[in-house]
């Protein structure tokens, strides 16, 4: 077989077989195939696209490219849940102690942050001594006791995803829906889940900026469960405002905490409860999302949720007292608060905006290899649809110098648009689609 062919047949919009595209991952894979071919192929995809059945065959031959992680020998139900990012988007955090605390396992493999979208594995770091190499030995052992792990993502998995991921970067062809599903779904199949409930984020702070985009890559994921004999659900969610208050790693963990102590709630606690009872209803543990939503809801009411994510902290090294005392966390020393202008009404905000500003306080990453500031982020006192009066403080932002205070503080000054009348408060969740 020669991969030029390949090539040639789909610059030509042509459909390529099982065969063809298993030669053409496994080419990836042990680098026989130069990037300068793949790069013309990733082209090739961009404008041609791929049909259902192509995108199955590349996620296939994606998860099959390294490990895969197996779980056959945990007992019942392996849930799992995949966001695509967004602004404080912490819903990991407190949907996978509640869910396992129902005794549905969650074995989860996050990832870190890049750009303004935060990451899992990021927020878990900032609780002192708190290990995310886990090993498939461990995860097992765990699993079977505790029903919870979150860890890092192996380096042996899904091999041809890193590499193509890496090039999609530097070829402008990371838009493309097809090659964004395989990467998402190779990665959750190699996981060795039995189910997963995919967030896909839509609006200003997400990658989809509309919900016609949002719903077609939610479907052709939905499409590749369906191929692979995974149960799959993806619920359609709004990032036309960061979805918590708090933005940034430690942060965010604090407000995890809170939101478990039943202390917030608001869009966070809806999102996290919305993706957790459908995590549930794929385990079959309840046969309705309101069903789900009430099991969860009282597992932070008798405390169940919290102590499952203590569990977890004990079980992988993290030091439990920050579930008491949120000043073992750290707090970047420098704040800069942000002022109203006017008196009115929160009319709207521009998330991405927010999320750069969170950035540049040193939350969040340019480049893979960047170092992050556990501590720095923001805090927003204000939603949309909230009154403010002139001098009233709007978000406090919290870097490690005032340079970089500052320098997020004039991003976040255009953010967030006031006017006179109360708006509408903006849809958060906007569908679910199922296989």
């Amino acid at each position: 077989m020669d991969f030029l062919d390949i090539l040639l047949k789909k610059r030509q919009g042509k459909k390529l077989t099982k065969q063809e595209m298993d030669y053409f991952v496994s080419g990836v894979t042990n680098e026989t195939i130069p990037d300068y071919q793949i790069s013309a192929f990733l082209m090739a995809v961009y404008f041609q696209s791929l049909d259902e059945e192509e995108t199955a065959y590349l996620t296939t031959a994606m998860a099959n490219s390294g490990e895969l992680f197996d779980l056959s020998c945990v007992p019942g139900f392996k849930a799992d849940k995949h966001s695509t990012g967004g602004v404080s988007d912490t819903t990991t955090l407190i949907l996978a102690p509640l869910v396992a605390s129902t005794g549905v396992n969650v074995v989860k493999m996050s990832g870190r942050g890049l750009g303004f979208s935060g990451g899992t594995l990021d927020k878990l770091e900032a609780i002192p001594h708190f290990s995310i190499d886990v090993t498939q030995q461990q995860a097992i052992q765990w699993a079977k006791k505790s029903h919870i792990v979150i860890m890092g993502q192996s380096k042996n998995l899904t091999p041809a995803d890193q590499k193509l991921y890496a090039l999609r970067d530097v070829t402008a062809t990371v838009e493309s829906l097809p090659l964004i599903a395989s990467s998402i779904m190779s990665k959750k199949i190699a996981a060795g889940a039995d189910g997963i409930v995919l967030d896909v984020k839509c609006g200003s702070g997400a990658f989809m900026k509309t919900l016609e985009d949002a719903q077609r890559l939610g479907s052709i994921m939905a499409a590749m469960g369906r191929h692979v004999g995974k149960k799959i659900t993806v619920v359609i969610s709004s990032m036309a405002q960061p979805l918590g208050n708090y933005i940034g790693n430690s942060l965010e963990v604090i407000e995890a905490i809170e939101t478990l102590k039943g202390n917030v709630k608001g869009d966070l606690l809806t999102v996290s409860i919305t993706l957790g009872a459908h995590m549930l209803l794929l385990a079959e543990k309840v046969s309705s999302e309101e069903e789900g939503k009430a099991l969860l809801l009282k597992q932070i009411e008798n405390g169940q949720g919290l102590a499952k994510f203590k569990e977890l902290l004990q079980q992988q090294g993290g030091d439990c007292n920050v579930i008491e005392d949120k000043t073992l966390l750290p707090i970047s020393p420098c704040k800069v608060c942000l002022l109203a202008q006017a008196s009115g009404y929160v009319q709207s905000m521009d998330t991405a905006c927010i999320g750069r500003a969170s950035q540049q306080t040193g939350a969040g990453r340019k480049q893979k290899t960047d170092s992050i500031d556990f501590g720095a982020g923001i805090i927003l006192k204000k939603r949309i649809g909230h009154k403010v009066e002139k001098g009233e403080v709007l978000a406090e932002i919290y870097s490690a110098s005032l340079e970089r205070s500052q320098n997020a503080l004039a991003i976040l000054q255009n953010a967030i648009v006031i006017g006179k009348d109360c708006p509408p408060q903006p849809p958060l969740l906007l569908d679910i689609i199922t296989a």
